[in-house]
């Protein structure tokens, strides 16, 4: 079946076929993780959706929104390539009405750890990702695991909403160096990204240990000897499902995050961990 490209409403209308729906919500500059996403997808539905919108409501003023990279031919040839069926691929203007007065608010959750970092992110982040769902209508919907915070907080308001979308989360894809896989790589020069491996490295020191503090410390000793080149802006470990900290005694999952800059570009990356297991 060709691949569909639907810029508005009623394209999406006419473009769904019967059977189950998994959509793919991303920002397009598609790469080796998105085509994770997409074979996930494939697995678990009839038909594909893959959204492509670089959705303003998720930038602050002095972020990156202008020159997020734009790559919509090649991210075509990629969902070409994977089977998908559908992609949509909005103007800002078909999906936000010019009057828009209601969005929706991520609560306590969203104003933490990289929430803190960027004021009303997740709220931009909740509001397209809720009415990509009223559009599409998918059965299921994938997203990567290294936006973990955005993964968890999209779970939460699903549950709140009663949203009738079942959430898979997929494992971070990295290249072989170490470094989680983002559209935002593209950015860092050579040295830049000799750097950025901090970020992986102290995850994984991190994880070699057994208990909060532990974990914690050896996480920043690999961070702290980068230099200054890295600018750490949090080093976290979390509950899941709460993103608050965790106790010494905590005990299952927890979600050990980091976020730094590197020259210009912002990165972050998390790895799930199960402290204390009984």
């Amino acid at each position: 079946m060709d691949l569909i490209v639907a810029r508005n409403r009623d394209d999406l209308v006419k473009a769904r076929a019967g059977g189950e729906v998994a959509l793919v919500p991303t920002m397009g500059a598609l790469h080796e993780g998105h085509r994770s996403l997409i074979r996930l997808a494939r697995a678990r539905a009839d038909q594909v959706v893959v959204s492509i919108f670089v959705n303003p409501l998720q930038f602050g003023p002095t972020e990156d929104f202008s020159r997020y990279p734009r790559t919509f031919d090649a991210d075509l040839e990629v969902c070409r390539s994977e089977g998908v069926g559908v992609v949509f691929h909005p103007s800002a203007e078909d999906m936000y009405h010019p009057d828009r007065q209601v969005s929706l608010l991520s609560g306590r959750m969203g104003e933490i750890v990289e929430g803190a970092s960027r004021p009303g992110h997740f709220d931009g982040v909740l509001t397209v990702v809720l009415k990509l769902f009223n559009l599409v209508q998918p059965h299921v919907a994938i997203f990567g695991q290294k936006d973990a915070q955005q993964l968890a907080l999209i779970r939460r308001m699903v549950a709140d909403l009663d949203v009738p979308v079942e959430i898979v989360g997929a494992p971070t894809v990295r290249e072989p160096d170490g470094l989680a896989l983002s559209s935002r790589n593209r950015y860092l020069s050579a040295a830049d990204r000799q750097v950025a491996l901090a970020l992986s490295r102290a995850l994984r020191e991190g994880a070699a240990e057994p208990a909060p503090s532990r974990i914690r410390a050896a996480a920043q000793q690999v961070l702290d000897a980068a230099g200054p080149e890295l600018d750490v802006d949090y080093l976290v470990l979390v509950d899941p499902a709460t993103f608050t900290e965790v106790e010494e005694s905590h005990t299952g999952e927890a979600v050990l995050a980091v976020a730094a800059r590197v020259g210009g570009t912002r990165l972050i990356d998390n790895v799930t961990l199960t402290l204390n297991p009984v």
